[in-house]
């Protein structure tokens, strides 16, 4: 199956790159020289996963996530500066499902963007996970609270999986991207606490005192199986 890929960069040299290795590895690359054409293109086109530099002029890769995930869930590949944290981090917390560093091997993009587009395609049977309230259809990747649909990024829903699938179980912090089958996306300990914070917000789970997502202190996070 051949997949579409937005590619959105200023760097001449990385679109020719890219499109040409990928394109040997079943992918149709659409370049976007900044963030405003890349916009266009995704309002004019259909992909399957966009590859999004964070370094841009004008309108810069934080704010094209920004408004990326203010209307769709396609996967996000972030483009990020060797070494430099808080653009990853800020990525994340914007709902970017992973990153590269540059200068980054095109078969680890590879293997990560395929990665991207294998967990955002719907499983063929579905199941459902119910613990209180929340309800978790795996295979279609919708989560609803008290009937209610809950938005959530990849990285998010597969979080929220792993914690369901253990529910009145602690996951150690430093293993849950892990036992997520999300290990690629490796920032800092602060990665996790981001997405969980993420989590409890969109679950109408008060941060300052949870009752859905507890956090055992010194050992990891717990998805109680009654709410309050």
């Amino acid at each position: 199956m051949t997949h579409r890929v937005l590619l959105v960069d200023d760097d001449t040299r990385l679109h020719e790159l890219l499109s040409t290795y990928l394109s040997q590895n079943g992918f149709l690359v659409t370049g976007a020289a900044d963030g405003r054409t890349g916009l266009a293109a995704l309002e004019s086109g259909t992909f399957d996963a966009v590859l999004l530099d964070v370094m841009m002029p004008g309108l810069d890769g934080i704010e094209v996530c920004r408004r990326i995930r203010a209307t769709s869930r396609i996967p996000i590949l972030m483009l990020t500066a060797k070494g430099d944290e808080t653009d990853r981090v800020v990525g994340l917390e914007l709902g970017a499902d992973d990153y590269v560093s540059k200068p980054f091997s095109p078969r680890e993009l590879l293997a990560r963007l395929r990665a991207l587009i294998r967990r955002a395609q719907p499983a063929s049977a579905s199941d459902a996970l119910l613990v209180g309230e929340l309800s978790i259809d795996v295979g279609g990747r919708v989560v609803t609270m008290a009937g209610h649909p809950i938005e959530l990024t990849g990285v998010e829903f597969d979080i929220l999986v792993t914690l369901a699938k253990r529910a009145g179980r602690v996951v150690a912090r430093e293993g849950l991207l892990a036992a997520a089958g999300r290990d690629d996306v490796t920032v800092s300990e602060r990665t996790v606490d981001v997405h969980v914070s993420h989590l409890r917000q969109k679950l109408g789970d008060d941060s300052r005192a949870p009752v859905l997502i507890k956090t055992v202190r010194g050992v990891g996070y717990v998805l109680t199986k009654e709410r309050g």
